[in-house]
């Protein structure tokens, strides 16, 4: 029987990865990759040579029915990203949506993903809280801000070093200074870091201290 298998894959330590993922890709008549030479470093470390066929941001419209029909046909397909678990903030949804009207089985395995971790080990509550993926790089950002200001659960979302600058400098306007704050950078590698303080302060920190890597950003909810 034909099934979609979504397949966590290390966000930077590769020993992040389990028994089960490590059975599936191999067993899998095809493997999509966000990157299929990110990827294929990641499958000959783990001895896998399944086929593997591209699945990006720009690609995954037009691919889409091809792959049900495969899906339909009896290919099992496995579907990784560059890091972490498919369909979050990478590509997934759209086939895996597919399926769901399709009729065609999808299971996602458990496995790495950045947000988790940043949340659990920053110090604010973590029985409800958001995920925001990205902001909008310009449209609708300050709305999304505004909401944030009176948002009272824990808030996670991904930023990239070269905006995190301006991220904190608009998070200073519109939630306010003394909000507390905590940015994990480079989840599971050898540099990995999180720092824990006001938005004030953090502003300060990274001022100080030029942001690199990959970041996730934690915001206390309003209290």
């Amino acid at each position: 029987m034909s099934k979609l298998f979504l397949v966590p894959t290390p966000i930077g330590n590769l020993e992040d990865i389990t028994l089960r993922a490590i059975r599936i890709l191999k067993e899998s008549d095809l493997v999509l990759a966000e990157d299929t030479r990110t990827s294929g470093k990641l499958l000959k470390h783990l001895d896998v040579n399944t086929h593997m066929q591209s699945f990006h941001m720009h690609n995954e419209h037009k691919m889409l029915d091809r792959m049900i029909e495969k899906l339909k046909m009896g290919t099992q397909i496995a579907l990784i990203s560059d890091a972490g678990t498919p369909g979050i903030s990478d590509p997934g949804f759209l086939l895996v949506r597919a399926c769901v009207e399709e009729g065609i089985e999808t299971e996602c395995l458990p496995g790495a993903t950045a947000l988790i971790p940043a949340l659990v080990q920053s110090g604010f509550p973590t029985d409800r809280f958001i995920f925001e993926g990205f902001l909008p790089p310009k449209k609708g950002r300050q709305t999304r801000l505004k909401l944030w200001a009176e948002e009272s659960r824990t808030i996670v979302f991904y930023e990239s070093p070269h905006k995190i600058a301006k991220t904190l400098s608009q998070l200073q306007e519109f939630v306010g200074g003394d909000r507390g704050l905590s940015v994990s950078r480079e989840l599971s590698k050898k540099f990995e870091e999180t720092v824990r303080g006001t938005i004030d302060e953090l502003i300060i920190h990274f001022t100080e201290k030029a942001p690199k890597g990959e970041f996730v950003i934690v915001l206390e909810g309003k209290k």
